[in-house]
Formats: C-alpha cells, structure tokens, sequence
C-alpha cells in the first residue's frame, strides 16, 4: 500500500522504468484468471526446481493507479533466490474493485495455480506489502470463512508474510489510513461485512503468519502488525513480528537489509 499523503510520498511511491518492466532474463507466463483485463498474474520461475510458490500482492491503498509493476522486483529476486514467483493483479478501487470484487480476484488467483501446468503447489507462501498485506493475510485465513464463497480453496495457502500490512482495518479507519481508504474499499464504514475481511476478526488462522514491519513506518503504524499478533498468538495461533530498521518501503526494497530477511524468514516457513 502506497502513501496518497503529500507529494513526497508520491514521489517514493514511483517506480522507476526499469521497475516497470520484467527482468529481461526472466521468464515470465501470463496466467489468466478472469475476463477481465485486470484478472491476471505475472508466473515467474527458477531454472532448477523451486522450493514452492510465493505469491506476489501488490500494495497500493487497494487503489487502481497502483499496479503489480511493484512487485516485479520483487518477483525476480525471489526466483533467483530458488522460488516460483505469481505476482497477482487484481481489481482495485476507481478499476470495478473493492468489496467483495478485490476479494473475489485474489481468491481466483489463488485458484488458478491448480491449472498451471508442471508447477508444485505443496507450498504457497502469500507475501504482500500494506494493502496487499491484508490481502495476503485474508488468503491466508479462507478456510475460516463459513458460510462465504471464499470458504473452500482448491489451492490452499500454507503461510502468509505480511509486509507492513494493514491487518485491522476498523483500526485503520480510526486512524483515517490513506485519507478513507478502507472506506473506499469497503464502502462503507465497519459493518458486518467485516466480519469476512477484517484479518484481526479471523483469527487465529491455520497457518504460520509472520508480520515485517519497519519501525520507523509513518503510513501504516507498526501496532498493526503487533496488535494483530497479539490477537493471533493469544488465540492459539502461529504468529509473530519482525521488526526491521526503516519505513513503510524498505520492506519491498530487493536490496534492503529488511527484504534480506525477509528472505531468511520464506526459507523458514
């Protein structure tokens, strides 16, 4: 998730053109996972086999003038590193996003890699940075959601990292993150429909759920990784926080000592 506060911010938030554009040596498979254009992810892998799938969900406020060209750093360092990396798009607010559209998309992203010939989903690892934290955190917890259409996943997520992640979103509304953001995406203010997207409202997941935040973050306060996993952990879950030297952006830089760990950190789930 990307700042829309000031235009410093911005200007933090812009990928550089190289950013933009897949690795040149990297092979890169579009998977379709919808008719929409925006129903699409971007399959990266390693030469030799990968030790399992990391999927790749952008930040950016849930907002449309944010694309998965962040993650494509991302994604190329994780497969020289060995993995298989499924950088997802999905619809988002202002592109026919929000509730329940957004969820819908990373669900059948999710999905889709049951189709995908010749790749091992034994372990599916969701990684994504604010609000694509949250997103990956929800993933994460599917199989708690009685009742919903998102409950039974044919490719179930086996952990979940979260890069300074909005994990409680009534919290985020108090604290107005992203000037309404979660409004926007909701639209709506906490109703019972949180109670299906809200991650501190599903726990404690079934899977091991690691929170990198920096402690110098100013656009998502590192208490929503640590209340989170108080909530978690204090269920009976498998939680924790790593705190790292840095803002909200170290965490999705391929050269910072905070992705370095969070390196060591997929090694170990």
């Amino acid at each position: 998730m990307l700042a829309l506060l000031g235009g410093s911010v911005l200007a933090a938030c812009s990928s550089p053109d190289e950013r933009r554009q897949p690795d040149r040596g990297r092979r890169v498979e579009k998977i379709s996972y919808g008719p929409d254009p925006q129903q699409h992810a971007e399959l990266s892998r390693p030469s030799g086999a990968a030790k399992g799938v990391v999927v790749v969900i952008h930040g950016g406020f849930w907002k449309a003038q944010y694309d998965l060209a962040l993650g494509r750093p991302l994604a190329a360092s994780l497969v020289a590193e060995g993995w298989a990396a499924y950088n997802v798009e999905y619809r988002r607010v202002g592109s026919g996003g929000g509730w329940p559209t957004t969820f819908d998309d990373v669900a059948a992203a999710l999905d889709a890699l049951a189709g995908v010939d010749g790749l091992d989903t034994a372990k599916v690892i969701t990684l994504g940075h604010s609000a694509g934290g949250h997103l990956a955190v929800w993933a994460a917890g599917r199989s708690k959601l009685a009742g919903s259409d998102w409950a039974d996943p044919v490719v179930p997520v086996t952990a979940a990292v979260s890069q300074a992640g909005v994990l409680d979103l009534a919290a985020a509304i108090h604290a107005d993150l992203g000037s309404g953001a979660v409004q926007q995406m909701m639209g709506g203010t906490v109703d019972e429909r949180y109670a299906l997207a809200d991650p501190t409202r599903v726990v404690p997941v079934d899977v091991p759920v690691r929170c990198v935040h920096g402690r110098s973050d100013d656009v998502v306060p590192l208490s929503q990784s640590v209340e989170y996993v108080e909530r978690a952990t204090a269920a009976g879950g498998d939680a924790a926080v790593v705190e790292v030297e840095g803002d909200h952006f170290v965490v999705i830089d391929p050269a910072s000592a905070a992705w370095a760990r969070t390196l060591e950190l997929l090694e170990q789930l």
